[in-house]
């Protein structure tokens, strides 16, 4: 009787699978008939019965089947609080830290190097500069400063930009001007990439700086304390080990 009762249960199961998977491919193909210039990345379930998750690019959506009415925003499981889309979310702004180009970089190392990161700032940026004295005091650590000048808000940041990369040292002219307001002495008419950094950052979605970048590819906005970057940093080195 029990193994009756198992064998009712798998097949229960087996039909939902198989419902859920057909109500899935409705969906995307109601989603390639009325929006055929939009880019669906993936369409999954959700644990609301009807509601599916969609990924258009980095953007994250629910819908039901007819994909005609979109929901942005957040499931919250409410026993126990926990948001099921921040997750999600995370991985959707995560890059690939390998595919950055590091030569555009000025690049320090601490230590032995081993844990590294990437920072997109601006040299006038006083949260640039809070960072900056953080990054200061990692030790163990590859750092990988791409300038990323807010002309915007900061005009003369893009020709600061460059004289500190045309500076004979430019990773002492880097902090000497962020922690210190020392300016660099070069005229920054060297070959620089100060211009194709800034469109590297938009590429990516940044709209602010500092912008940190782990090599997992997580991204952290702002200044954050450098106890906070050893502590996400460390986590990173673990999860990298445990993969080997």
């Amino acid at each position: 009787m029990k193994s009756f009762k198992k064998v009712v249960l798998g097949l229960v199961a087996a039909m939902a699978v198989v419902s859920a998977q057909a109500d899935v491919s409705t969906l995307q193909a109601n989603l390639k008939k009325n929006y055929p210039a939009t880019k669906v990345t993936s369409v999954d379930v959700t644990p609301i019965k009807g509601i599916y998750e969609v990924v258009l690019g980095k953007n994250l959506t629910y819908t039901d089947e007819t994909g005609e009415y979109f929901l942005f925003g957040d499931i919250i499981r409410m026993k126990d609080q926990s948001n099921l889309s921040s997750q999600k979310r995370d991985e959707l702004k995560k890059i690939d830290f390998n595919s950055l180009p590091f030569k555009d970089a000025i690049t320090y190392k601490r230590g032995d190097g081993s844990r590294k990161l990437a920072v997109f700032s601006d040299p006038q940026c006083p949260f640039c500069k809070r960072l900056e004295t953080e990054l200061m005091k990692l030790d163990n650590v590859t750092i990988y400063v791409f300038t990323n000048p807010l002309v915007g808000l900061h005009p003369e940041a893009r020709n600061l930009s460059k004289k500190i990369w045309c500076s004979k040292d430019k990773q002492k002219a880097w902090r000497d001007y962020l922690i210190s307001s020392i300016e660099p002495t070069s005229d920054g008419l060297c070959v620089n990439p100060v211009d194709s950094n800034i469109q590297l950052s938009r590429e990516l979605g940044f709209d602010g700086t500092p912008m940190t970048i782990l090599e997992d590819g997580t991204v952290v906005a702002g200044a954050v304390s450098v106890g906070e970057l050893d502590y996400k940093l460390d986590k990173v080195a673990i999860a990298k080990a445990n993969k080997k």
